[in-house]
């Protein structure tokens, strides 16, 4: 069964309008080497969706009926450019570990405002939220110099909050907990700390599998934003449970229970964080005070003037798809036409970007909407396209292969992060955090340490360095033309902004 993904800003409108296109879908009979399918829209004009040539093994995507706003693909851009930027973790961790509350910091907001704020706060929260010098110098380091930051995080929180409030508010926990996982994993699913927590909520192997995420050589359901959020939401309300005090189960969640009931004994039996800090470990001791000024940020992040970019319909609103037989993730950007980063995104959990089909379990692909309308309307093709790729292979499945334990790789023309990722069977948020890369940004020459899961790459592009434009021939499709000419999907539709959503034969696309 299907599960509506919620997202914040939905426009309801337009996935009503989404299903009635679908519902209308046409299958026409298959033939002995072709799988066309052709919708037709409400007035019962045809639209060619995708055509297979399964021995041949070519994909000709044309178009799927979808609905655009070329006046915000601008805004577009910025947002996936926030998504995909995965140097927000380092930051958020060294201010909580390696906070120096003795430093001299500018005062950039009067203790006065930030008073009656904080009261204000306090009265909407069941978090004690008080005034304290410490959180007073937090607010203001973060308002004086990594703004930046803030409005990159606060980009992000259009995605994945209102996924989490759906289950903080199912297992009656205090919305303002969503700021949790700002706090935890600066909102990168796949993210793994230097002592092993994985994903959004930081979960720990063991932990994480007490709390039912399944955790194999292909799946990771600590990096599932849903199911991740969900044993989130058990965790903390069994800490709850146990102290009765919200800030002691955050301080719990982060440092263990032992820590919290040494750290009040120590004491001589206080219960209020700011008298037991004292005798938590570091981290925690920097964890509340930091969890207190991401709430007060978000807040108040208007009065501060911050602008972070906002998401549209068309990039957040996403439906899942139970996966029937083994597929890549690869292949579903070959048959919907979208970059391998964006289904890498809304999938973290596949750790190999394979999505397996296992005896008793069920995996689910997200896309988005228009994506998804793509894959459902060709699904038996995507199928039989991924089981000839499969039945090709001539070596075993990538995580069997023995790779180097690190490469060295030198910056070509042409290359970009997704695609040297792609070549070792990495993230491109891995070789950015191997790399101390703070953009996305690459220069010819540049080089990179690499420590990959396959030794090679899986296919042999040839390309022309030098070519401006490019004619679309039978069996092209903006991957097939991206991966001839070393360049990406998005920047393909960004320089043909027209004749990307309908290609046809004979059609001239700008390469540069």
């Amino acid at each position: 069964m299907k599960k509506w993904i919620p997202a914040a800003l939905a426009l309801w409108a337009s996935a009503v309008v989404f299903s009635q296109v679908q519902q209308d879908t046409v299958q026409v009979e298959q033939q002995e080497n072709t799988v066309l399918d052709i919708t037709t829209d409400s007035q019962g004009g045809e639209l060619p969706v995708l055509k297979t040539e399964i021995d041949s093994l070519v994909v000709d995507s044309l178009s799927w009926k979808r609905f655009t706003y070329p006046e915000v693909d601008a805004y577009e851009e910025n947002f996936l450019t926030e998504l995909y930027n995965n140097d927000l973790y380092d930051y958020m961790h060294d201010e909580i570990v390696q906070m120096d509350y003795s430093e001299i910091v500018t005062q950039k907001l009067p203790t006065d405002t930030l008073k009656a704020r904080l009261k204000q706060i306090n009265a909407e929260t069941p978090f004690q939220i008080d005034y304290n010098p410490i959180l007073e110098k937090l607010i203001n380091k973060k308002l004086g110099y990594q703004r930046v930051y803030l409005e990159r995080l606060m980009t992000l929180s259009d995605y994945y909050f209102p996924m989490f409030e759906e289950y903080l508010d199912k297992y009656d926990i205090p919305l303002e907990m969503k700021y949790l996982a700002v706090v935890e994993s600066a909102l990168d699913p796949r993210i793994k700390s230097r002592v092993g927590a994985t994903g959004l909520w930081q979960f720990m192997f063991t932990t994480g599998r007490n709390y039912g995420l399944e955790v194999n050589s292909y799946v990771d359901e600590r990096m599932d934003p849903l199911k991740a959020t969900e044993a989130a939401c058990k965790y903390l309300r069994s800490l709850y449970n146990i102290y009765g005090d919200w800030d002691l189960a955050l301080a719990a969640y982060n440092s263990g229970p032992g820590n919290v009931n040494k750290a009040i004994r120590r004491s001589g039996g206080y219960k209020n964080y700011w008298n037991l800090r004292p005798y938590l470990p570091r981290e925690t001791a920097g964890y509340v005070p930091a969890f207190q000024s991401i709430m007060y940020l978000f807040k108040y992040a208007k009065e501060h003037g911050f602008q972070p970019a906002r998401p549209t319909v068309k990039s957040i609103a996403t439906d899942t798809i139970r996966v029937k037989q083994m597929i890549t993730l690869e292949h579903v950007a070959q048959f919907t036409d979208e970059d391998l980063e964006v289904i890498q995104f809304h999938n973290p959990s596949y750790k190999l970007d394979i999505i397996p089909v296992i005896k008793g379990k069920n995996y689910n692909l997200r896309l988005p909407l228009y994506a998804a309308g793509r894959f459902v309307s060709n699904e038996d093709s995507v199928y039989a396209f991924a089981k000839a790729q499969f039945e090709k292979r001539e070596k075993p499945l990538p995580e069997l292969l023995k790779a180097p334990d690190r490469v060295r790789y030198t910056v070509r023309k042409g290359d970009y992060l997704g695609k040297i990722a792609r070549k070792y069977g990495v993230r491109v948020s891995q070789i950015k955090r191997w790399n101390g890369l703070r953009s996305n940004n690459l220069r010819i020459g540049q080089r990179l340490y690499i420590h990959p899961r396959k030794p090679v790459a899986t296919q042999t592009i040839k390309k022309s360095d030098d070519a401006t434009s490019h004619t679309v021939k039978t069996g092209d499709s903006l991957w097939k033309i991206s991966q001839a000419y070393g360049t990406s999907i998005a920047n393909l539709k960004k320089l043909n902004p027209q004749k990307s959503k309908d290609l046809q034969p004979g059609m001239v696309l700008k390469l540069k």
